[in-house]
């Protein structure tokens, strides 16, 4: 073992390892970022990911003959993308619709919401199985669980489902908690 190159084969892979972790993490919250519109903080996070990206990329390839470097390149990027969707999941960045369609009565539902100064607006609709009303709901990504709970809780039978929103202006929305 006093013979074994520490440095080739264990610290220079991690070291590859963890800026790929660190170069695909920004790259993945630059992309979601730029969905949701956010343009001034991509471009700060673009500069640091190319930076990063290019100081591993050089140390792989002086390290051609080291699969332990590729594979720490490979592994870099796996690791990273899921940790970029984690952080951004905890973020919890932008706006959400929530659409809910239902027979039942609703009210209980639409008193909790306004308790929580959650805004909503409900259309008389027809369904295949006669009347429905349709519950709009924009909310924070942050309280999303919350609405969704209360959604649970008084219509359990209810078809709701959740959409990304871009841009909106105005609305009544609960605070984050």
């Amino acid at each position: 073992m006093e013979n074994f190159d520490w440095f080739n084969w264990v610290l220079l892979p991690l070291l590859i390892f963890v800026s790929r972790l660190c170069d695909v993490t920004l790259a993945t919250l630059r992309h979601i970022f730029i969905s949701k519109g956010l343009k001034k903080i991509v471009p700060v996070i673009g500069f640091f990911e190319v930076l990063i990206w290019l100081i591993a990329i050089r140390q792989v390839f002086n390290n051609l003959n080291n699969i332990v470097c590729f594979l720490a390149w490979a592994g870099g990027f796996s690791l990273g993308t899921y940790v970029g969707i984690m952080i951004e999941e905890k973020i919890a960045l932008g706006m959400q619709i929530i659409r809910v369609i239902t027979s039942s009565d609703y009210s209980a539902l639409t008193e909790d919401l306004k308790k929580i100064n959650q805004g909503y607006t409900i259309v008389d609709g027809e369904g295949s199985k006669g009347p429905i009303k349709l519950i709009f709901l924009q909310v924070r990504r942050k309280n999303k669980a919350e609405v969704v709970g209360l959604i649970h809780k008084h219509l359990p039978d209810a078809f709701y489902s959740t959409e990304d929103i871009r841009n909106s202006q105005m609305g009544i929305f609960s605070k984050p908690r």
